[in-house]
């Protein structure tokens, strides 16, 4: 293989590009990005623990709130753990409690409580019921500091994204101005995108290591198109929930996505058909170094008129 390397580099050495690393900034963004998708990864799985935790012993308390991992949920848990720790609960006290944690949900306190109450009985005997309470404390115990440092991370990863000179650039599109839960906005794209121009010279390289562009096989007569599984995944990741997430901030992307699902797409096949388009703009605006305009989005325009 070396022998082999090393004669390609003698014959054709003209066309291979010297491979130029990213900056030292994009690079710490990069790793501000994955540490803090590990950590969401670490919560989705804490979550679910204790969602199927709850489900054995006390079901309404995993329905009152829409997100088992959001604070005031976490909250609950603490205070509410079991069954007959919530028996008395009322709409009086729920509502203080709510209050005191500073609860924003459009919910009032008496649609809150009809949900457990709604909720089909636990199994459990109440013994056991009080051991899994337990548990179900120390689970929300480690959910609670480690959704802080997530906050904590994506403040982290805003600042620095804003500091960058493509930050304006990525936070010009919809929706990308603050990271969501999971990924959500266009800030991680560009920790993975980087701001070595020559990496990518066309939008289709670009799509091709997004993995938002199908792979065409073909011998003979025969052609078929595949799912793309070699590729920057992190990147596919990024841009196909930014693309999810644009559709309800930009007409043409919501219109891209819903054609594609009335063609017979699954809504996955018909996100990364948006992911390509949005692909499109996204290297023309990385390329020359400008923010994204609808006025100037053709395509966009259009609909909007």
């Amino acid at each position: 293989m070396p022998f082999m390397l090393a004669d390609v580099l003698r014959a054709d050495g003209h066309r291979c590009r010297p491979l130029r690393p990213a900056s030292a900034e994009i690079r710490a963004l990069r790793a501000l990005v994955r540490g803090r998708d590990d950590l969401v990864r670490q919560r989705l799985a804490l979550a679910n623990q204790l969602r199927s935790l709850l489900d054995g012993f006390w079901p309404g308390a995993a329905a009152i709130f829409a997100d088992i991992s959001s604070p005031i949920a976490l909250a609950f848990l603490r205070r509410y753990p079991t069954p007959d720790s919530a028996a008395r609960l009322g709409t009086k006290r729920l509502a203080s409690f709510l209050a005191q944690h500073s609860y924003r949900g459009r919910r009032t306190p008496a649609e809150l409580l009809a949900r457990p109450r709604a909720a089909p009985n636990g199994l459990a005997s109440e013994p056991e019921a009080e051991a899994k309470g337990e548990l179900a404390r120390a689970r929300a115990a480690l959910l609670e500091p480690l959704g802080a440092e997530i906050a904590r991370l994506s403040a982290c990863i805003e600042h620095a994204v804003a500091e960058l000179p493509d930050g304006q650039t990525v936070m010009s599109f919809p929706r990308a101005g603050r990271i969501c839960a999971a990924v959500g906005s266009m800030l991680p794209t560009l920790a993975e995108l980087g701001d070595v121009r020559e990496r990518f010279p066309t939008e289709d390289q670009l799509a091709a290591e997004a993995g938002v562009a199908p792979v065409t096989h073909a011998s003979g007569k025969s052609r078929g198109v595949a799912f793309r599984w070699a590729c920057n995944k992190n990147l596919r990741a990024a841009i196909t929930t930014f693309a999810d997430n644009s559709r309800h901030a930009s007409p043409w992307a919501a219109t891209v996505c819903r054609s594609a699902r009335e063609r017979g797409c699954k809504h996955p096949h018909a996100i990364r058909i948006l992911a390509r388009a949005w692909v499109r703009v996204l290297w023309k605006a990385w390329q020359d170094r400008q923010t994204y305009n609808p006025a100037q989005h053709t395509a966009a325009t259009k609909i909007a008129a």
